[in-house]
């Protein structure tokens, strides 16, 4: 059955809308939301004007697309996104992937809050993903299949070595480490065994999004990057229990920094 989604609609709205035709989309997570302010000169769109865009209900997920200035550079800025334990396809959660790509975004810096596991992802700083486990249990490309069968796709070099290093290199006078990420469905936070196994299986900090999109995005040809706010630390690693409230206060903690670091990589990207 064709997809009633249709990315390139959303893309030719958009380029009626606004001359701007950004190279770079960053999507804001968890802690990361109020980096939008900080876009100026361009329009700013509720997803719920946007045909195929899902609408998240979970608190610091603004729902907003713009395509502005940061940094005196054209950027198009997702605030806010949907996750597969809301209950959407994967189809729904990477259709702003697609749009993006539409819209002729050759490159995507996608950002999170997680839970830190080892020693390296503390509380309180950033962790650039240098690579990922899927564990959600599904995989945004089951189904998809052209001419050539299933898009048996590598993805060995999925988080681009280059942006990584820009974003090193940004965040150089900040808590900044490098390291795994571990994405599970949600909704419900790990167990402290479930922690154990993740460390054991090599993860440093663990979520709940960003894998299917830097799967999707990597499909569409765009370059990925993608980084973390460690906002605490996973079950089992501290005293007291996880809550999503911590998640939000550490965002609005970290606010200033986060909206340093994504300039920075802005003005930095080529």
């Amino acid at each position: 059955m064709p997809s009633p989604y249709k990315p390139e609609l959303v893309a030719r709205r958009l380029a009626g809308l606004t001359d701007l035709r950004p190279r770079l989309a960053v999507v804001l997570g968890s802690g990361f939301g109020s980096v939008a302010k900080r876009v100026k000169d361009g329009i700013n769109v509720s997803y719920q004007k946007l045909s195929g865009f899902p609408v998240s209900k979970v608190p610091g997920h603004e729902g907003r697309l713009l395509v502005g200035l940061l940094a005196g550079k054209p950027v198009m800025m997702m605030s806010g996104r949907v996750h597969f334990y809301e209950g959407h396809s994967m189809e729904r959660i990477t259709f702003p992937m697609n749009v993006a790509a539409e819209f002729g975004v050759e490159t995507v810096l996608l950002t999170n809050a997680a839970g830190g596991i080892t020693d390296k992802a503390i509380q309180n700083q950033f962790m650039i993903i240098e690579d990922h486990i899927n564990l959600m249990g599904e995989n945004p490309l089951r189904g998809h299949s052209g001419p050539d069968g299933p898009p048996f796709l590598d993805l060995s070099r999925l988080y681009d070595p280059g942006l990584r290093k820009v974003l090193k290199k940004c965040g150089k006078k900040m808590k900044v480490c490098s390291g795994v990420y571990c994405a599970v469905s949600g909704p419900t936070y790990e167990t402290p065994a479930e922690i154990r196994a993740f460390e054991a299986l090599g993860a440093d900090a663990v979520g709940m999004s960003t894998v299917p999109e830097a799967i999707m995005a990597h499909h569409c040809g765009l370059k990925v990057a993608g980084v973390s706010l460690i906002t605490n630390a996973a079950a089992g690693k501290c005293r007291r229990g996880v809550n999503h409230e911590e998640v939000l206060q550490a965002g609005e903690d970290h606010a200033g920094d986060a909206g340093k670091l994504i300039k920075r990589f802005v003005a930095n990207h080529e």
